[in-house]
């Protein structure tokens, strides 16, 4: 079966952006957490020192907070200050937190419902979306608000299904990249600073046989598959790619969609793009290809949702293999060779129940669990080997929101809490 096929053509000026992809990797380096997934949305915490097994009990639990509200965020730290978004008497509410004590600096409204969007922080500004569309802009020091759009009254936005938007924005360059959802706006470019808009990306038209239109539950990566610099998204009607400089659709992939909920964030790694997708759709391999001008995908290889799906959660490639929770809304531990599809090991149920949330640091795979368990697996192909296991000190609802480290130190959101346990050797 071939894959759904678009090309574009690229001109000249779009041909490589070394100098942004080398100011990503710097911030990786520098210890933040500032995005969804870290600074390069790989969910790779780049620190050493971190404990190799876990004694019984887990690790030490350095403080807990309470009072943040509800909702399935996860957080973003930068400049000493952790960001984060909680629901509060019917309203969202981004709130900025001291990294040291977790004392509350200020809390900013950002609008309705629950929310899962994670804050973006970006010198000396946070960009919060809410469930419901809402888009702010405030100044990280103060939590003022600098701009506001709503991607459904301003762009005509709507989600593929009913549990609101979910995405985390991208910051890259001068530009916020968001997913609407419209016909005339799939993706949208934003200036950063002012909130007005830079280019609409318009969704696939034709040749779309699964999913549903409108945004997903995913975020945008940033490729420079083939040299061009592009941003790539797991939407309502499957994986689409929009060039940086101008929003021109470049290729769409339509089989790893399915009508429910698309979520898990795609992996990028040099011309390849790996995607997974659960509702019993499965995974797959394509390699972004230039020819005569033109930018296209080849499908490498699809995996059935039997051999390998992620529901959500999240994968994770490290030295050419990929670690993540197998099957739909389970969490079962799966390492995969990205080149090649095959499966190195299956380490069966697990610890836990639920789907995995997963993080990967200094050797080892951090699976959260949804009924509460982390565990700690060693990163490597050749075997399943689990190195601690223990329960959270809250389960306050299914425990999606995703792990992050920063500092060796362990964040996990849990609804209105929000834990922090220290993982240094």
């Amino acid at each position: 079966m071939r894959p759904n096929l678009r090309v574009a053509h690229i001109p000249a000026k779009s041909v490589g952006c070394i100098l942004c992809l080398l100011a990503s990797q710097a911030a990786a380096l520098a210890g933040d957490w500032p995005s969804w997934r870290g600074p390069l949305r790989d969910a790779v915490a780049r620190e050493t020192g971190l404990l190799a097994e876990w004694p019984d009990g887990g690790p030490p639990l350095k403080w807990k907070i309470d009072g943040l509200g509800g909702g399935y965020s996860s957080i973003a730290i930068s400049s000493g200050r952790i960001m984060t978004i909680g629901n509060r008497d019917g309203t969202a509410v981004l709130i900025a937190l001291d990294q040291t004590s977790g004392n509350e600096l200020w809390a900013a409204a950002v609008g309705p419902g629950e929310p899962n969007c994670t804050p973006t922080i970006d010198n000396g500004r946070v960009y919060a979306l809410g469930r419901e569309g809402d888009l702010v802009c405030v100044e990280a020091k103060s939590g003022r608000e600098l701009w506001r759009r709503h991607l459904g009254n301003d762009f005509g936005g709507r989600m593929m299904s009913g549990w609101g938007y979910s995405e985390s924005p991208l910051v890259d360059g001068d530009r916020l990249i968001c997913t609407p959802g419209a016909t005339d706006a799939v993706l949208l470019a934003l200036d950063k600073h002012s909130g007005d808009v830079v280019w609409k990306a318009p969704a696939p038209s034709g040749g779309t046989t699964r999913g549903t239109a409108g945004a997903g539950y995913s975020s945008v990566v940033v490729s420079n598959a083939c040299g061009v610099r592009q941003y790539v998204q797991l939407a309502g009607q499957g994986l689409i790619s929009a060039a940086a400089d101008d929003g021109r659709l470049l290729w769409t992939y339509n089989r790893i969609a399915n009508g429910t909920a698309n979520i898990p964030t795609p992996i990028i790694d040099g011309d390849h793009v790996f995607c997974s997708s659960g509702y019993g759709t499965g995974a797959a391999l394509l390699k972004v290809i230039a020819r005569d001008g033109n930018v296209g995908i080849e499908e490498v290889y699809f995996l059935p949702a039997k051999t390998m799906q992620n529901h959500h959660g999240g994968m994770v490639l490290v030295d050419g293999y990929i670690y993540c929770g197998h099957g739909h809304n389970d969490g079962f531990p799966i390492c995969l060779e990205m080149k090649t599809g095959k499966v190195a090991w299956r380490g069966g149920r697990g610890p836990g129940s639920g789907s995995a949330a997963v993080l990967h640091a200094d050797g080892h795979l951090y699976f959260r669990y949804e009924d509460g368990v982390m565990a700690l697996i060693a990163t490597r192909p050749d075997t399943y080997q689990l190195k601690g296991q223990f329960r959270l000190a809250t389960v306050n609802g299914k425990s999606w929101p995703h792990p992050v480290i920063a500092d060796g130190l362990m964040y996990l959101r849990d609804q209105q809490t929000l834990l922090c346990y220290d993982v240094r050797r």
